[in-house]
């Protein structure tokens, strides 16, 4: 969105540091930042409730306005494939080690429910503790705590907040949307 210059409000110098950082948004390399700093609070990770059975969360204040969690994996358990939609987003163990399978592949954002996926878009991430990534807009991807008796913590953070996450199914190369969730399913 552009706003021309009459449309601009007069801003005094006390006043120019939020209309600053309501105007910039983090991007991929800040929260990747906020993801990595996150994780190494020694109190915060312990902090984190671990059951043996399922995933737990706690949802963290993100830079300026994103998204964040602290997430616990119980050794066997993922996420599913899925996506963020229009959130750009970063994550980063913390304890214990994930694996990234995601889609090396741009698919459209709307108007299908089954594709075929062409050989060579599969990649495949080992993230021990302290490793993470950051990826944009549309990323499809699945994560897992493949540990057979190891526990694994994360941090996650997406700007703009989660608007929705579209859950898939995965059959060989066929790739199905199965379901989209809002925020108030999760929350």
């Amino acid at each position: 969105m552009s706003v021309s210059p009459s449309a601009s409000p007069a801003v005094s110098s006390s006043d120019s540091s939020a209309v600053t950082s309501a105007v910039s948004a983090p991007t991929q390399a800040d929260l990747l930042d906020f993801v990595r700093r996150t994780a190494t609070d020694t109190e915060l990770i312990a902090s984190l409730p671990l059951d043996p059975e399922g995933r737990t969360w706690v949802r963290l204040d993100g830079p300026g306005g994103s998204e964040a969690w602290l997430i616990g994996w119980p050794p066997g358990t993922g996420t599913g494939w899925h996506d963020h939609a229009d959130s750009v987003g970063a994550f980063l163990t913390a304890s214990g080690e994930l694996k990234e399978y995601s889609l090396a592949a741009r698919l459209p954002t709307d108007g299908w429910k089954t594709l075929e996926l062409t050989d060579g878009v599969d990649r495949e991430r080992r993230l021990p503790s302290g490793q993470g990534r950051a990826f944009g807009r549309h990323h499809v991807h699945e994560v897992l705590n493949e540990s057979p008796d190891a526990h694994a913590i994360s941090v996650h953070a997406y700007y703009p907040p989660l608007p929705q996450i579209r859950r898939y199914s995965r059959s060989g190369p066929i790739l199905r949307l199965e379901q989209v969730e809002r925020p108030e399913d999760w929350q």
